[in-house]
């Protein structure tokens, strides 16, 4: 595991070593592990030792100074650093051991370093992943699979929206509402539009086929996550209710199948548009009007 800043890192080590837990998911264990962790962003900062003593102590996880000493321990990695700004550099480094990689959310935060993760990955011919767990949430999931109203024909989602500089604009947390939108919609999103003020922001996504779809980031009021989708003869509604399965436990369920050869978590043209989408709405917001998505330099 690369990266020990984020609450992810404990949720993930209860799930995958506590056989007793109610949702734990076999498999898989965390071996070894470097904390990391980003100077200039007391997000994160502030929590590495902390989490840091936690799999050590609770876990008995190896803690090892760098992401060299990571290499030869580990079959798979984790890579949780909370700080998108790191996720390229600290990936061109594990892409030459030639084994499979998940990246917490976000992927990137630009779609030049989303391009390059990627480009990475299919000239070294390694596995890479990416998703927020938000995308599993059991709720979620039902929602979509229920397809008796006919083919989707949009999408509303909501949920929080804080703000950090260091991972600007949508990248923070509209990439949860972000992933269920793309899950709903596929990947071909063409150009968005947000709108601001200081209590929300409305970001409407435009599709190849014209299809829209829109997120709702709500700083004031419900701090909770949903949706409805929408199909060709009626909508299903949802809401991420605490209380439910763990939609940590949903992504593990997901990741340790993946590490272990089975399909991506995410295709990797979609977690380029994700990326994108953010990137375009961030420039909405603050420029206003449609934005284009920018495009996936040619593999």
């Amino acid at each position: 595991m690369v990266g020990l800043d984020t609450s992810h890192v404990p949720a993930f080590a209860n799930l995958l070593h506590d056989a007793s837990h109610e949702y734990h998911v076999p498999g898989g264990r965390i071996v070894a592990a470097v904390p990391g962790g980003s100077p200039d962003f007391a997000l994160s900062i502030d929590r590495v030792d902390k989490f840091t003593a936690e799999l050590r102590d609770r876990h008995g996880v190896e803690i090892v100074a760098t992401v060299a000493e990571l290499r030869g321990k580990c079959d798979a990695i984790m890579l949780e650093s909370i700080d998108g700004r790191v996720h390229l550099e600290q990936f061109r480094e594990i892409a030459d051991w030639q084994i499979p990689v998940f990246i917490d959310k976000p992927l990137a935060i630009s779609s030049s370093d989303a391009a390059e993760i990627l480009r990475i990955a299919r000239q070294k011919q390694v596995r890479v992943t990416s998703s927020s767990a938000i995308r599993f949430a059991e709720s979620f999931q039902t929602a979509l699979l229920e397809e008796a109203a006919g083919p989707i024909i949009g999408g509303d989602f909501y949920g929080p929206m804080a703000f950090q500089n260091e991972c600007p604009g949508y990248f923070w947390y509209g990439i949860h509402s972000a992933e269920m939108l793309f899950a709903t919609m596929g990947a071909d999103c063409k150009e968005v539009m947000a709108i601001r003020n200081e209590q929300h922001d409305i970001v409407i996504g435009r599709w190849a086929d014209d299809r829209l779809g829109v997120l709702r980031g709500n700083r004031e009021g419900n701090s909770r996550f949903g949706g409805t989708i929408h199909r060709k003869t009626g909508s299903t509604g949802f809401q991420i209710a605490p209380g439910s399965k763990p939609f940590y436990a949903s992504l593990l369920e997901r990741i340790i199948p993946y590490f272990q050869g089975q399909a991506n978590v995410v295709e990797l043209n979609e977690m380029h548009a994700v990326v994108g989408f953010l990137e375009a709405a961030n420039h909405s917001a603050t420029q206003g009007g449609w934005q284009k998505l920018p495009t996936e330099p040619s593999a």
